[in-house]
């Protein structure tokens, strides 16, 4: 069955300092959903109080975007956590930006995990688990943002919290339908918007040896890191009808056909 609506999503405020990813802004235009680096892997007050207003300027739905506390590395190194460190570490930034949110009469709508945190959360479901329920204890309506695979599923089940199941529309899938992690080069254009149109038309997208497998995602991640991504994201807003749209919660409100 045709989806009717899908999410695109882009992180933000990746950077700190003088150090900023100013492809960022010019995307706004053009997806539905922002995560907004908390400060941990990047994101300084400023910044995040830039993306805060834009967001709320474009009426673009707000996500915190978590991850390991480790900046010289951008995120990208993995950590050994108990659970109590994974707790903290959650609730410090969803509460951060939560807070900062408040003050500009916003509030956010989900966590994604960033970098190493994503990964670690795609594969290990006593790590996901930790997450998902740290984010839950913090506020039982935000919703979850990881990948979309059985782990994902399981966490849904065992902690009643609302995930939103993501795709990536740029990354290289593997036969098993997990990303190339390893694989640093992205796909082109014009099979990252085929990718869109497969996923919207016939809820499947494509593995690496060509078969297409089923998916149940509502929202698609676009990386910012892709040289050609305005470009992309513009495209494949002619895909969809009218624009991209994050409709979790309106549609657990049951307003969204």
């Amino acid at each position: 069955m045709p989806l009717k609506h899908i999410d695109f999503n882009i992180d933000a405020a990746q950077g700190f300092g003088v150090y900023k990813n100013n492809i960022e802004t010019q995307l706004l235009d053009y997806v539905s959903s922002v995560n907004i680096s908390c400060g941990f892997h990047a994101g300084d007050p400023l910044l995040i109080k830039e993306y805060l207003l834009k967001c709320k300027e474009k009426n673009l739905t707000i996500g915190a975007h978590i991850g390991f506390n480790d900046i010289a590395g951008l995120g990208y190194r993995p950590m050994e956590l108990d659970n109590d460190e994974i707790e903290a570490m959650v609730i410090y930034q969803t509460g951060a930006l939560a807070s900062f949110a408040k003050s500009y009469g916003l509030v956010i709508d989900h966590v994604r995990p960033h970098g190493a945190m994503y990964k670690m959360a795609s594969e290990n479901i006593d790590f996901a688990l930790a997450v998902a329920n740290a984010v839950k204890k913090f506020d039982k309506w935000l919703t979850f943002t990881c990948l979309d695979n059985d782990i994902l599923s399981q966490v849904e089940a065992e902690t009643g919290i609302v995930v939103n199941r993501e795709v990536f529309v740029d990354k290289y899938y593997t036969q098993e339908f997990v990303p190339d992690w390893e694989n640093k080069k992205i796909i082109n254009d014009e099979d990252a918007l085929n990718r869109i149109r497969t996923i919207l038309f016939s809820s499947q997208i494509k593995l690496g040896n060509g078969v297409f497998m089923p998916v149940n995602c509502n929202t698609i991640h676009f990386d910012t890191k892709n040289p050609n991504i305005y470009e992309l994201l513009k495209k494949s807003n002619e895909i969809i009808t009218p624009t991209p749209y994050n409709y979790n919660k309106a549609e657990l409100s049951g307003w969204v056909e």
